[in-house]
């Protein structure tokens, strides 16, 4: 078995076991009271494990054939030699990840352009809906509550509700689902979303379509996806005091992920 293939079973393992270990901590006293459900023998054990290295190879099922893979995992557990060496094994680790490396980089120029397209056309449709109102800059947004308060500036920290969607519907972020407003610096978000908030008197809620160019571009995270326009829904529950701003500046909107920039 190659070293790539040892690493990642162990890693799978190793993940598992660490995972389970933390979900039973909280757990311990009820689970010193509750009889084991299932019979912890070889049977068992062995069907764990192999659920655990699926799980740990699912993203390169379609690289890989089961069958060698058991044929190397055997030969090695019992010490005979395999139809690799180890310095043989090293090189195809590497190679296959270059090929790894060299899929990605064209799936997501595919991506790219894929969302810069469907994006242009989303936004060409949605200018002309009613309500909604298209800046200089090409941000798009429509009011769905006014306030009366104070229009934050460039500088200024907010404290907001928000939902972040792609222009399908799927969501990839909210402030509603942890349950507690976020406070960021407008100068440390996206364009789109410092633009947007500046709009807003204090009380607001608007729905921002934030073209791609003020987004994350073709830098856009996993959830997101390079050149992906964005819809968020935010209201705008206050400013910030300088001395109430300074230890919640680290919390940014979307892309829980990721620590990329607005």
């Amino acid at each position: 078995m190659t070293r790539f293939m040892q690493k990642t079973l162990v890693a799978a393992l190793a993940a598992t076991f660490a995972v389970g270990a933390i979900a039973q901590e909280p757990a311990k006293a009820d689970a010193a009271k509750a009889a084991p459900t299932v019979k912890v023998d070889k049977h068992s054990i062995s069907t764990m494990i192999g659920m655990d290295i699926g799980r740990g190879l699912t993203q390169i099922k379609d690289d890989i054939d089961i069958k060698i893979v058991e044929q190397a995992l055997e030969q090695t557990l019992k010490g005979d030699k395999t139809s690799l060496t180890q310095e043989e094994a090293l090189q195809v680790r590497q190679e296959f990840m270059k090929q790894m490396q060299a899929k990605r980089v064209a799936e997501q120029k595919v991506a790219a352009e894929k969302n810069k397209k469907d994006g242009e056309a989303f936004l060409a449709a949605n200018k002309s809906k009613a309500g909604v109102k298209t800046t200089a800059s090409g941000l798009q947004y429509l009011v769905e509550k006014q306030g009366t308060g104070a229009k934050p500036k460039a500088t200024d920290t907010v404290k907001v509700n928000y939902l972040g969607t792609k222009i399908d519907g799927e969501k990839f972020d909210s402030s509603y689902d942890r349950g507690q407003p976020a406070t960021f610096p407008l100068n440390g978000v996206i364009k789109g979303w410092s633009e947007g908030l500046q709009l807003m008197p204090v009380g607001s809620k608007y729905k921002l379509f934030v073209p791609a160019d003020l987004a994350y571009g073709e830098n856009g995270p996993g959830p997101i996806g390079p050149n992906a326009t964005l819809i968020f829904e935010v209201e705008l529950l206050d400013i910030e005091k300088p001395a109430e701003a300074a230890p919640a500046a680290a919390a940014k909107p979307a892309a829980k992920a990721e620590s990329a920039k607005k």
